[in-house]
């Protein structure tokens, strides 16, 4: 028997996941990474849970209920938490820079045509196949997550109530997680088995060695320890606010970069509720306040960060790009556009690893608190309404090209004009839809079918994006 080499042994984990096996993985969730935060949740569910088998799904759970309690982008910051439990700091930088990293460069180039050449037609016409498709990944994640996060009737009704909620009654998103995790807490202090992660009749679930490479032990990098956790702070406050506070101290408060980074900072820190509630304060902000663009562009560039891959919340690039594109200063339009919107996606994504680094340890070391446990687990079945919830109004959006508000008694809900249904994206998301659940074909193809789909029917004439 052959010795494996001392410096083989250490590039190895026990896990026996290498970092460049991983890398390749990473690069696999990235290039897939469409579809807002649930088809992006469900593509790392896929990946690393059912294929790879990194961790166990009770673990997913636990730490995706942590993400959606944090500021900012839960998918990243999923990402970010699961590299750094497989590869310490180096896998959370990797997992989520690779995460990011396609959404900055695509939605880089497109702002570059959008203020250079307006709309593209046959680009709309890209998008317009890529909505239908992402449209069928967003179900697909609602499907997959319930069937294993919805075990009991307790988190199949916190799941109705999250939808009901936040569809027809527009309950702020944090009230909602609120509202389930301490139902979940309460009944998990209680003894009730329903409100475990992956529990139901039969109790919870526990991760093995043997279902999962990483077990359910607690590494020693996971542990909690104030040093560590000042470290932490430190390197990333440093990181994050440090180009921040010297732009500001070599062009003052007033320039329009120090404006850009006090902006998508504070927002980094105080904006909850998921990537539409983000959204719908930037917008507000950017156009009313800062007049850095009007309420179309503002649209438009939302339509980006839903068709190109990466977090939605990647659209804070493009308002970035604007701001500084129309406001240059002495440098040439296009440099300080590129900087601006650089600088806006590093102000807001720089702050989830430290959140991760900060909570997850002490997030991990708290897994087999059954009250904590039951709290989260509440929180996982809210999220499954949630994102039924993301799914209805991307498909109202992406079916129909008007809705009109209806309420009353307190309920309201944007319903569809039924004569502005458009028949080819409704056809190609039933295709989507059938050729994910019935055929069971990868995401990857059903993207790129549906995108050439839509340049296909562009130039027929059929569609005029």
């Amino acid at each position: 028997m052959t010795d494996v080499p001392a410096s083989d042994a250490r590039a190895i984990p026990a896990h026996g996941v290498s970092f460049a096996a991983a890398l390749r993985v990473w690069l696999r969730v990235a290039a897939m990474s469409f579809g807002g935060p649930a088809g992006q949740i469900a593509v790392m569910h896929r990946i690393i849970v059912d294929e790879q088998k990194w961790v166990g799904e009770n673990r997913f759970l636990h730490a995706l209920s942590y993400c959606m309690l944090l500021p900012g982008p839960e998918a990243t910051q999923l990402a970010a938490y699961i590299g750094w439990l497989m590869h310490r700091w180096p896998g959370a930088i990797m997992a989520g820079g690779l995460f990011v990293l396609p959404g900055i460069i695509a939605l880089m180039a497109l702002s570059w045509v959008y203020v250079l050449f307006g709309q593209v037609p046959v680009v709309s016409a890209f998008f317009f196949g890529l909505k239908a498709a992402v449209l069928a990944i967003v179900l697909q994640a609602v499907q997959r997550l319930g069937s294993r996060a919805l075990k009991s009737g307790a988190m199949l009704a916190l799941a109705l109530f999250a939808f009901v909620a936040i569809f027809f009654s527009h309950v702020p998103f944090p009230i909602i997680v609120l509202a389930a995790g301490a139902i979940g807490f309460v009944g998990a202090r209680s003894g009730s088995a329903a409100f475990a992660v992956g529990g139901g009749h039969g109790g919870p679930s526990r991760v093995t060695a043997g279902e999962s490479r990483l077990g359910d032990d607690l590494p020693e990098h996971v542990r909690p320890t104030v040093g560590r956790a000042l470290r932490v702070s430190a390197l990333w406050l440093a990181l994050w606010l440090g180009p921040v506070i010297a732009i500001v101290a070599t062009l003052g408060p007033h320039h329009t970069f120090a404006e850009i980074g006090g902006f998508f900072s504070k927002m980094a820190v105080v904006t909850f509720g998921g990537a539409y509630a983000v959204l719908a304060y930037m917008a507000q902000q950017a156009v009313e306040t800062y007049g850095w663009l009007k309420p179309g562009e503002m649209l438009d560039g939302l339509g980006m960060a839903e068709t190109t891959p990466g977090p939605l919340i990647m659209v804070v690039q493009f308002v970035g790009f604007l701001a500084a594109y129309r406001d240059p200063g002495s440098l040439p339009p296009l440099l300080a556009g590129t900087l601006g919107g650089l600088l806006a996606t590093w102000t807001t994504f720089v702050p989830c690893f430290l959140w991760i680094g900060l909570g997850a340890p002490f997030i991990e070391r708290l897994r087999d608190n059954k009250p904590l446990s039951g709290a989260l687990a509440g929180i996982t079945a809210a999220v499954v309404g949630v994102i039924l919830n993301l799914a209805i109004w991307f498909a109202l959006h992406t079916w129909f090209r008007d809705t009109v508000p209806v309420g009353a008694w307190g309920l309201g809900f944007d319903m569809p004009v039924l004569s502005s249904l458009n028949p080819w994206a409704l056809a190609l998301s039933l295709a989507a839809m059938i050729a994910i659940f019935r055929f069971k074909i990868g995401a990857m193809q059903i993207l790129a079918a549906c995108s050439v789909a839509g340049i296909l029917l562009y130039l027929a004439g059929a569609v005029a994006p």
